[in-house]
């Protein structure tokens, strides 16, 4: 009697079960997430992000991007990162029917808006709110559909930045292996150097035409000033490695190349074209930053203070006065 009594008391409990489990199946609220269209990061040429009712625009031309309507040049790393967020956007999850978008951050004030085109065809559309609390997706919602959704991936950021952020800081580019000439001045000293490339010299050995004829192949970089004194190659090297890919600080658009006027450090590098940059004296002691042209672009610019002590290192090394 005790074993049938039990018997009884596990199936009753195992009807319970399938009783709670059918119930609970038939109480959800079962949904298909939209699928959106494939859009391949490579065919979209024009961009816009608003946010608050700012709007910045991104056109593609000759394989660079630019920012309307100055056509700045677009720091092209962050707008790829963009572009790759557009082309694999994938919705994992519903969140929300409510249509309170103030917990998402995606009321006017507060979203993302982006779109992007093809040609003039639009490609994708949709708002960005705020990453969710695991910081593995980010609320979205897309046009015409009143719905919040579950994005894959933390990606406001990439998003949410102004138009200086999004401007390409680099005021100074070349091939290193290409200089063959270098001026440079800094406190009133200037010299002028020279890339030589001369024979390697090495111990001779009898009767080996192997050695013999590397010999004769192999050189060593060397470079003179106008009087035919040698600098260290690895100081050169250090200064170069220091200069290309040079990024400002910010951007001085209240000024033009005209207004800034007796610099005080300068270096000129002759290579596949001529290359300059000139750094000006601060405004006062107080200052932060030094204002700075180049070559290379057609905007002032500032350099920081630590920027500045490092050129002005590499330069007195060069020159002697370390």
């Amino acid at each position: 009697m005790k074993l049938k009594k039990e018997y009884v008391i596990l199936a009753a409990i195992l009807v319970a079960l399938i009783l709670y489990l059918a119930l609970h199946r038939s109480n959800r609220t079962h949904y298909q997430l939209p699928e959106l269209s494939e859009v391949s990061g490579k065919h979209i040429s024009k961009l816009e992000i608003t946010t608050a009712g700012n709007s910045i625009i991104f056109n593609q031309k000759d394989n660079t991007w630019n920012i309307e309507p100055k056509g700045y040049r677009a720091d092209p790393t962050k707008v790829k990162n963009i572009l790759n967020v557009i082309e694999k956007l994938k919705l994992t999850a519903l969140v929300s029917e409510s249509k309170n978008y103030v917990r998402y951050d995606l009321r006017n004030d507060k979203n993302i808006h982006v779109k992007a085109w093809q040609g003039e065809t639009l490609l994708r559309e949709f708002d960005i709110g705020k990453a969710a609390p695991t910081f593995k997706h980010t609320f979205v919602k897309l046009p015409d559909d009143p719905n919040v959704y579950h994005a894959r991936g933390d990606f406001r950021r990439n998003f949410d930045r102004s138009v200086d952020d999004f401007r390409d800081k680099t005021v100074l580019s070349f091939a290193q292996n290409t200089i063959q000439g270098i001026e440079l001045t800094l406190e009133k000293k200037t010299i002028s150097l020279s890339r030589k490339e001369i024979p390697e010299t090495f111990p001779e050995k009898k009767d080996d035409p192997a050695a013999k004829a590397a010999k004769e192949l192999k050189t060593k970089t060397v470079w003179e000033d106008t009087k035919g004194h040698e600098v260290a190659p690895s100081k050169i090297s250090s200064l170069l490695s220091f200069l290309n890919s040079l990024e400002c600080e910010r951007y001085l658009d209240d000024l033009k190349k005209e207004d800034l006027k007796n610099p005080i450090y300068t270096v000129a590098l002759n290579g596949e074209k001529e290359y300059s940059l000139l750094v000006f004296s601060k405004k006062d002691n107080n200052a932060k930053n030094y204002s700075a042209i180049s070559s290379e672009n057609e905007s002032p610019f500032s350099l920081s203070d630590t920027q500045m002590d490092t050129i002005k290192s590499k330069l007195g090394e060069i020159l002697n006065l370390n």
